[in-house]
């Protein structure tokens, strides 16, 4: 896959996407992607153990979301995974194929658009007051049963600069604390808490909301690791191709996505702290007690008949490893051809371990001077984010197989020449950092200098054999894209070097 550098570049074969969740919901049923439960399940244990099983017990390509229509102390439907089940899922979610979406991500980040304000919507077709709210009625999993002390809504938080009024909206863990407070993770560094600190300073509490379960656009948007000054509302409406409408909240001046299933509406405590009971974390470990901001919610607006979405995570490979990891490695490859000027990386791909955090980056490209690849390796280590380990592999490597880079490691790596460790890394989040810090590990796999040829057939008689095998009647099966590219790639550089 290749990304033009055309800022007017459209995307093939481009489907409108789905203007809520629950439009999506139809769409995956009619792809076979979903699957009904209508059996009574516990969201304290059942719904997030059998949720676990899409990722423990399947492999990719057979995944599916999975529909709780029964379940137990609560008349809503509960819903997970839906965007992340798989690649294939994801870019169902995008409108298009699971080989456009890079395509798409560069198409949205280059031309955003703004939302649009609407007057009522969906999403308040119900107002429950402050008076009347309690928590226990949204039928919030606990995602690591007999371990995770209280359950965490997993969803899309909205916050506010106080002095510039612009908005932000991110993934971040909402802990349950009673009937109408909540825990907030965030920390110093993340927007929501700069954000927040704008208030704070000031004594002042600052206004947040919770959406859940809002159209596939803004889920999509809000997961990766933008990097500051863009909208991730914006993106959302390039991705759509058209404003996504927003409403505003009943108790704030925020604005909350109008096609959303159910917001949280609160007020978070300029000073006041919280503790955060141990919650399974997306490195697939209990993560530590901690103290955090609290907000105190003000009212709850929902549809008639809401859906809660939630999103698994814990041990990987979860739905936010996924979601993630799709967002993070398109926003890399817009970094590194856009703004860093390497027209030569054509693909970024990122492992399904940790999604943003802590996973292993692999970027494609053709080096053209030497110690360019490590060049782009180290940029890439240094963005910003906690990514641990970073390969540079050539245009022949498909960098979604992992036997492709098993080879490739062994083959073209040798370790003394092409591994560069940066040490001394604060690397929080790393369950193998001492004291915080750690490292990264960036890898050189492209070719250096002269190589032996392929001890595979020319590309013509494999072929040939192709059209023998279906003659023979053997099971169908496609040529993948990556071996027309491996076989072009290595008789090009074969008839280079007989030249030299």
């Amino acid at each position: 896959m290749t990304i033009s550098m055309e800022k007017s570049q459209k995307v093939k074969n481009r489907r409108k996407m789905c203007g809520s969740m629950r439009e999506f919901i139809d769409e995956l049923e009619a792809h076979g992607k979903l699957q009904r439960v209508s059996k009574q399940v516990d969201p304290s244990w059942e719904v997030s153990c059998m949720a676990r099983w899409v990722y423990q017990g399947l492999p990719m390509e057979e995944r599916f979301g999975l529909l709780f229509e029964n379940v137990k102390g609560s008349s809503m439907t509960v819903a997970t995974p839906l965007i992340g089940a798989s690649r294939e899922v994801y870019a169902l979610a995008l409108g298009t194929t699971p080989d456009q979406i890079h395509e798409v991500w560069l198409e949205a980040l280059r031309q955003p658009i703004a939302p649009k304000e609407v007057q009522s919507a969906p999403v308040q077709e119900v107002v429950v007051g402050r008076e009347e709210v309690d928590l226990a009625n949204l039928p919030v999993p606990i995602w690591t049963p007999g371990k995770d002390r209280k359950a965490c809504i997993t969803a899309l938080v909205i916050t506010k600069d106080c002095d510039k009024g612009v908005q932000n909206m991110g993934t971040y863990r909402c802990q349950v604390q009673s009937k109408t407070r909540v825990t907030l993770n965030t920390n110093p560094g993340r927007q929501a808490y700069e954000n927040y600190q704008t208030y704070a300073l000031k004594g002042k509490p600052a206004p947040v909301a919770v959406a859940i379960c809002c159209e596939p656009a803004v889920h999509l948007a809000t997961a990766g690791a933008l990097p500051k000054g863009i909208d991730e509302i914006t993106v959302a409406g390039g991705f759509k191709g058209a404003p996504i409408e927003m409403v505003r909240a009943k108790t704030s001046d925020l604005l909350v996505p109008a096609q959303a299933e159910i917001v949280v509406e609160g007020e978070l405590h300029p000073t006041g702290r919280m503790m955060e009971e141990s919650f399974g974390e997306f490195a697939g470990y209990m993560g530590p007690i901690g103290e955090r901001p609290f907000f105190d919610v003000q009212c709850i607006t929902h549809r008639k008949d809401p859906i809660y979405y939630g999103y698994i995570s814990q041990h990987p490979p979860s739905e936010s490893t996924l979601i993630q990891g799709q967002a993070n490695e398109c926003v890399i490859h817009k970094l590194l051809v856009d703004d860093w000027a390497e027209p030569t990386v054509l693909d970024v791909a990122m492992n399904q371990t940790h999604g943003g955090l802590l996973g292993q980056v692999v970027v494609q490209m053709n080096p053209t001077y030497p110690g360019h690849a490590k060049r782009v390796g180290r940029l890439v280590a240094e963005m910003g984010v906690f990514f641990k380990t970073v390969m540079v592999v050539n245009s022949d490597i498909d960098i979604r197989h992992q036997q492709h880079l098993d080879w490739m490691m062994n083959s073209r790596v040798n370790p003394a020449r092409d591994l560069v460790i940066i040490k001394d890394i604060y690397q929080i989040y790393d369950p193998s950092a001492e004291n915080g810090i750690g490292s990264k590990l960036v890898i050189d796999a492209t070719e250096i200098g002269p190589q032996p040829d392929l001890s595979l057939p020319p590309k013509d008689l494999l072929y040939k054999a192709y059209e023998s095998w279906k003659e023979a009647g053997l099971p169908a099966f496609d040529i993948p894209a990556w071996m027309d590219r491996l076989l072009d790639y290595h008789a090009e550089r074969m008839k280079a070097q007989e030249k030299k």
